[in-house]
């Protein structure tokens, strides 16, 4: 049974960078430990659960893992008969969107948030989609999030009565060395956060988030410091 005391916000916390980011901002903007969202889904490895329930706890968040069965596979990340691509990062992804994604991930964990937030009377979901330094996930675009709250503004009971969820971006138009730049700034702690789609004891350098990890640090100036863990 899930707790459904109120509560002000809703992030949905991978472990990784850039939900640990909406993490410190959602702090910061309601001075509040917002909820952790997390999601079993099948995927590849559970150390980004494991960061993520860190993560929580540096914040004082209440952290819910929610399992998800999706035996269709179709992905790199729930299926290990797929190799993981190793490939050298392109500046463009809309014919070749990688193995990677997820079919529709993002919008089941924004339904099940969305369900979350009206029975626990959440004003607001965090979600760290990223349009800039990104794989090229269709589900990561400010064209997806517009008509994701369009429909949850015409679905949802709170909405018709004039107070619908409010789904936050913060980190959308953002390049990963600003979205560093700002973690920094609110003291998050990238030391623990998780981004390699391999579940190794270290991150792997190759795959494609590792690769947009180190772009985002190397252009930030700054060093890892899960590297130095």
């Amino acid at each position: 049974m899930i707790d459904q005391q109120n509560q002000s916000e809703i992030v949905i916390l991978s472990g990784g960078l850039d939900s640990t980011v909406c993490m410190a901002i959602a702090y910061e903007r309601t001075n509040t430990a917002p909820l952790a969202l997390s999601f079993d889904y099948g995927q590849r490895h559970k150390i980004e659960l494991e960061r993520a329930a860190l993560v929580a706890k540096h914040y004082g968040s209440r952290h819910l893992v929610v399992p998800i069965n999706m035996p269709w596979k179709g992905s790199s990340l729930t299926d290990m008969d797929i190799d993981v691509p190793i490939t050298e990062l392109s500046s463009s992804h809309e014919d070749n969107i990688p193995t990677t994604y997820v079919p529709a991930r993002n919008i089941i964990f924004l339904s099940l948030a969305l369900s979350l937030a009206e029975a626990s009377n959440a004003q607001g979901i965090y979600i760290g989609v990223n349009a800039l330094d990104y794989s090229g996930y269709p589900d990561c675009r400010p064209q997806f999030i517009d008509a994701f709250q369009k429909m949850a503004n015409v679905g949802q009971a709170r909405a018709i009565s004039g107070n619908p969820v409010k789904i936050h971006t913060p980190l959308i138009n953002m390049t990963k060395a600003q979205i560093i730049q700002r973690a920094i700034s609110l003291k998050a702690p990238l030391e623990i956060t998780w981004s390699c789609y391999q579940g190794l004891d270290q991150p792997c350098g190759k795959c494609e988030s590792c690769q947009l990890r180190q772009k985002g640090f190397a252009q930030a100036g700054l060093a890892d410091p899960s590297l130095a863990q």
